[in-house]
């Protein structure tokens, strides 16, 4: 049970990511220690990465509930599976959807 707490706790932190970047009014970051691409249109960039931070925020706490399985059972082994795959696929939405469509030609890649 404080094992689903917990994991639902980063749930809803990135769920709450997710309402920052709706709100923010600079173009919001998508990987670690690295500024946030040029963009095109800063507030469709920013309300896509709103929807893709609290999409993996809502499937991060569904995928948590094997955690209420028990100590005893393989289930929680299909969260952490889950969120493997979930956080690949997160990068390549970024990568391929919101970062080709907002970045500003000659930032990058």
């Amino acid at each position: 049970m404080i094992g689903f707490v917990l994991w639902s706790i980063f749930g809803g932190l990135f769920i709450c990511l997710g309402i920052y970047a709706f709100f923010a009014k600079k173009p919001m970051g998508f990987w670690a220690n690295a500024k946030a691409p040029g963009v095109t249109d800063r507030r469709r960039y920013n309300r896509a990465m709103a929807k893709l931070f609290c999409v993996y925020g809502v499937g991060f706490l569904l995928l948590g509930l094997p955690l209420l399985a028990g100590q005893n059972t393989a289930w929680p082994l299909f969260s952490v599976a889950g969120v493997m795959a979930e956080s690949i696929a997160a990068m390549i939405a970024y990568t391929l959807v919101i970062e080709k469509k907002y970045r500003e030609p000659g930032h990058g890649a």
